[in-house]
This record gives C-alpha cells, sequence and structure tokens, in this order.
C-alpha cells in the first residue's frame, strides 16, 4: 500500500508546485505590466488617451460693434451656431444621412464626397451659421459625428441704408468692405481656447479647463448721425426712383469739423444677406466714381479771380453774344446774358462768363486754387477704394482746356471731394481733414482762401438760391442757404452725350454760420427732367432741412424769406436754363 501511494504524492506535490509557479509567474508578468504601464510608459500612454479623447477646441471671440456718434449700433455680433462633422464618424452613420440632408437641404452626394475623400481629417464644416432653430433641431439628431461649433454673425439695423459705408463681413467674419475692412485689426477679436474631453461620437462632454480666454474686438464709433443718414437715403431712393436715374449719391459734411455725417448710395444692398452683394451695389460711390463736375467748380474759379485781385464781385463781365470761341470749342450760354458782374455769373451760371474770367487770370492761379481745397488727391478718409480724381498739371492746359476747366469740364472729382471743397468755403477759408470716425484730437485746419473771399463767395452762392437763381428750388424755410447747381453731359466714345446727364446740386447753411454741407448727385435722370436745379435741389433741402433741426441750427432767414418759400417764389423759366446750370 505504502509503495503504490508515494508516486502518486509525488505527482499530486509536482503538479501542486508546477500550478503554484505558473499562477506566480503570471502574478509577476502581471506586477511587472502594471509597472511598466503605470510608471515606465505612464507618459506616453497618457498621451495617447488624450489624443483620442482630448480636444483643445477655439473659442470664437466677437468683432467689436460699430456705432454712430450718438452710440447707435450700425454693426453688432450675433452668436450663431455652423454645423461640422468628423468625416470617418459619419461614414459609420450612414442610415442615418437622409434625416440630415432633409433638415439641413443638402444633397447626400456631398456626404458622400467628405466620407470618401476627406476622411483622413477630423473637422470639416458642413453648414455655416444656422438659425438658432434649426441648430437645436440638428442637435436633437445626435448623428455620430456631426456636431454644432458656436461662432458670431454679423447684422446691421441699418441694412441698405448705410451698407456701402459701414461695409460687410465674409463668413469668417472677416472684414470686406467699408469700415468693416478698413478697421479690421480693430474691429477683429482674438480666439481663445479650451481643453475639452469628447466621447467615442466625438461629442464633448466635459470642459477640462481654459487654455487661453478669448478677447472681443473693440468696439468703433463712427462720425455718421445715423437719422441723418436715413434721410439722407430716403431722400435719394425716392429721387432715383421718381426720375428713373441710374445711380445717386448723397454726402453730408460738418464744416466746423470736417465729420462726414452721412453717405448715401442708390442703388444699394442688403449687408444681412449674402446673396444681395453684387459688385455694382457695394461699391461706395461718393468716393470710388469720379465725375466732372459742370458748374459745382465756378465758385473756385471765381475765387481764384477774387485773389488774383483784378476782380470784385461787381466787376463787369461781358459774356455777349451768348458764347466764344477758343481754340477750336465753343463756349455757349442757354441765352445772351449780355453785360453781367462777377456775381451774376455765379448767379446764372455762366460758362461764358467762368470761362472770360479764366482765361484772364494765369492758369497757375486757377490750378492752385483747385489743388489747395483738395481736387486731384484722396481725401485720407481712410475708406478703402478711395479715388482722387484726376486734375492735370497747368504746364498740360491749353487755352481750350483752360476755359473749358472753369465751368467745370477737364477735371474729375468724387462726391466726397465736392463737399471737402465746398466746406472751406463756409469755414472762412480754412479746410478740415476729412474724418469718418469719432476722435477727440482736433484736426489740423489749412486756410486755402482768405476769409473775406470765402465770405463773398457764400453771399453769391446764396444768390443762386434766391429768386432768378439756377437753384431757387433748394431755398429751405427758415435758413438761408447758399448753393450751386450743376448739370453734367456725361463722356461718350468721341466726346460728350446729347442724352446723358449728370444732375448736381451742392448747398450749405445756415449761411450766417455755416454747420452742413451736402452734395447730391443723381446720375442719369430720364423721367424727363435733368436740370441740377430740377433734380437734385429738391433732394437736398429733403435731407438738409431735416438735418438742421436734427443738429439744433438756429433758423436765421428772414420771415418774408420764409413766406416766399412756402409760396413757392421763383423764376419757373430758369428750370429750362442751359448746360452748366
Amino acid at each position: 500500500m505504502t509503495m503504490t501511494r508515494e508516486p502518486s504524492t509525488l505527482f499530486y506535490r509536482g503538479r501542486h508546485a508546477l500550478v503554484l509557479g505558473l499562477f506566480l509567474a503570471a502574478c509577476a508578468t502581471l506586477v511587472w505590466r502594471v509597472v511598466e504601464l503605470q510608471v515606465t510608459r505612464h507618459d506616453f500612454l497618457q498621451r495617447q488617451g488624450d489624443a483620442r479623447y482630448l480636444r483643445d477646441v477655439s473659442i470664437v471671440a466677437h468683432r467689436g460693434k460699430i456705432l454712430d456718434r450718438n452710440g447707435e449700433p450700425l454693426a453688432v455680433s450675433t452668436p450663431v451656431d455652423s454645423v461640422w462633422v468628423n468625416p470617418a464618424l459619419l461614414a459609420r452613420a450612414r442610415p442615418r444621412w437622409g434625416e440630415l440632408t432633409a433638415l439641413l437641404g443638402l444633397d447626400s452626394k456631398r456626404l458622400e464626397a467628405i466620407a470618401a475623400q476627406l476622411g483622413g481629417r477630423e473637422f470639416v464644416y458642413l453648414r455655416r451659421r444656422l438659425d438658432p432653430a434649426l441648430a437645436a433641431r440638428v442637435a436633437a439628431l445626435d448623428i455620430a459625428g456631426v456636431n454644432l461649433q458656436r461662432e458670431y454673425r454679423r447684422y446691421y439695423p441699418m441694412g441698405e441704408a448705410a451698407a456701402q459705408w459701414v461695409g460687410v463681413t465674409n463668413v469668417d467674419d472677416a472684414g470686406q468692405e467699408g469700415i468693416e475692412l478698413a478697421y479690421q485689426k480693430w474691429l477683429q477679436g482674438v480666439a481663445g481656447t479650451k481643453r475639452v474631453l469628447r466621447d467615442r461620437l466625438g461629442h464633448a462632454v466635459e470642459d477640462i479647463g481654459l487654455v487661453r480666454a478669448p478677447r472681443a474686438g473693440r468696439n468703433l464709433m463712427l462720425t455718421m448721425d445715423r437719422r441723418i443718414q436715413y434721410l439722407a437715403y430716403r431722400a435719394l431712393f425716392q429721387a432715383v426712383r421718381r426720375e428713373r436715374a441710374r445711380a445717386g449719391t448723397v454726402v453730408v459734411l460738418d464744416t466746423t469739423n470736417g465729420e462726414v455725417l452721412a453717405i448715401a448710395n442708390y442703388p444699394s444692398f442688403n449687408p444681412n444677406n449674402l446673396a444681395d452683394r453684387r459688385p455694382e451695389r457695394v461699391r461706395n460711390r461718393a468716393i470710388t466714381d469720379v465725375f466732372e463736375p459742370g458748374s459745382t467748380i465756378k465758385p473756385f474759379t471765381i475765387a481764384a479771380a477774387l485773389m488774383s485781385g483784378e476782380y470784385r464781385a461787381d466787376t463787369p463781365i461781358d459774356t455777349s453774344p451768348g458764347f466764344i470761341r477758343v481754340g477750336g470749342h465753343t463756349v455757349r450760354d442757354a441765352r445772351n446774358y449780355g453785360r453781367i458782374d462777377v456775381a451774376t455769373v455765379i448767379k446764372k451760371s455762366s460758362n461764358v462768363g467762368a470761362a472770360r474770367i479764366a482765361l484772364s487770370i494765369p492758369p497757375r492761379d486757377l490750378w492752385q486754387t483747385l489743388i489747395h481745397v483738395g481736387f486731384g488727391e484722396r481725401t485720407a478718409s481712410g475708406l478703402p477704394g478711395e479715388t482722387g480724381g484726376v486734375l492735370d498739371h497747368y504746364f498740360e492746359w491749353g487755352r481750350a482746356k483752360n476755359a473749358t476747366l472753369a465751368y467745370g469740364y477737364g477735371i474729375s472729382v468724387t462726391a466726397l471731394q465736392l463737399a471737402h471743397a465746398y466746406a472751406a468755403i463756409a469755414n472762412d477759408g480754412l479746410l478740415l481733414p476729412v474724418r469718418v470716425v469719432r476722435s477727440d484730437a482736433a484736426g489740423k485746419a489749412t486756410r486755402v482762401m482768405p476769409a473775406r473771399v470765402a465770405r463773398a463767395l457764400r453771399r453769391m452762392l446764396e444768390g443762386v438760391v434766391s429768386r432768378g437763381g439756377t437753384g431757387w428750388r433748394g431755398r429751405i424755410a427758415g435758413y438761408r442757404v447758399g448753393g450751386k447747381t450743376g448739370t453734367v453731359k456725361k463722356p461718350v466714345a468721341g466726346g460728350y452725350s446729347e442724352n446723358r446727364y449728370l444732375a448736381l446740386f451742392v448747398s450749405m447753411a445756415p449761411l450766417s454760420n455755416p454747420r452742413l454741407v451736402t452734395v447730391v448727385m443723381i446720375d442719369e435722370p430720364s423721367a424727363g427732367r435733368y436740370y441740377g436745379g430740377q433734380v437734385a435741389a429738391p433732394v437736398s433741402v429733403a435731407v438738409m432741412s431735416g438735418a438742421l433741426r436734427l443738429i439744433g441750427a438756429v433758423p436765421d432767414a428772414p420771415d418774408a424769406a420764409i413766406r416766399e418759400v412756402a409760396l413757392g417764389g421763383g423764376d419757373l423759366a430758369l428750370a429750362h436754363a442751359g448746360l452748366g446750370r
């Protein structure tokens, strides 16, 4: 019995030792593995885990607000959500693609392309800037790989009324036009970063911490008065439609500090609708489009004459027989005004009188006068796309160019340039820099003509809007107004058109202490009227009368003038004056 038990005992003891050895070896292996994972390879494995579930996510910073001079919003940023996908996860959720495409109005072929061609990427935008209600419905689908990201969308409360000046941003909220582009660095915020934990479907389930805080863009206050801007746009809109014109522009300038209160253009566009941004509607015509100013240049011709010492307001000028020939070019008036004085040259807008005056003084005097008031160079408003117009050096003038330039042909200007130049007349000969952004620093004034000359010109311009003047429709009840009409033939191949015109009117008020200058330009009116006094002057009245009251300008017109305007006084025959009116 003993001999038979010993081999069995040894066998069992050996098997026990083997099992125990294997168990201890397994435990040792596990301990070694734990030590390796937790100590030796801990950092590597932690990085690998983080790479799969931790993500640094951008925190979008909103742009600064654009405000008018009274702090009213012109451009603000509103939070919206955009849909993005992880292509690899999206491919696994193919059975639910129909729900997504139906909700977002997408073609399933686009999802196929994203899954097939962009499978190596983890982030692809599917649709940007959703309405909040639609974004909530997308989130409720809870499809693997489909996520929402918070962004900001620009909103413009004034819509098309101030679109070209304020400008627009693109889908990435970067400035593309106007102030939005010019002050991109100032308005743009700096994005922040946060670290989040994502689940296997790519959804953020926990914020781990803030890596870098976002910094919002800075606010910007413009010189615009949105009330005057709206007045200008409404009056322009109505005039362009009424006169069946191609386009129009209005500029309102504060003569006391050079600040632009309104720049209106029509046609315009809706800056809140990306699809409405056609190039011909987006550009700011007041600074990009140049035109020959016609008779609105005559006050500066007269200014050069007065500064020469050879002329006064009552100096006689013989305009008989109503035309003159200069170097093969004929200068004509609407009728023969005969012998008139310098003031009447402005009042009747005599081309012959202006040409005779310009030919009697050195060309350099006229050229310097035009240069000093800002023609031929940009106003330095800072608005993108501004042009300086065209003013050739007087060395290049012949007698014909000298004569025609005296009444506004052979020179090209912008509406803002024209307003800026007239502001010098309104400001006793001092020219202030143009401003479109509010600033506490005072602009440096430059004297461009003696105060006595500027005051004499203002008296002449008042005659233009008086009974018998070409701009009598530009009068405003309660205020003394100075103005100048212009009717300009548009250039065409080989000369000038006989049926395409620009109608212009420049005005300033109240004339006893000018506060505002307004320029109105109507391009190609085609409803039967085209003279500046007929087409543009009423627009100026609509804008200026409201603007003067909004800024609190004290009325300075005598009661008799108020009654005369109310009764519609004026010489109707002047509405049919010739070119240059």
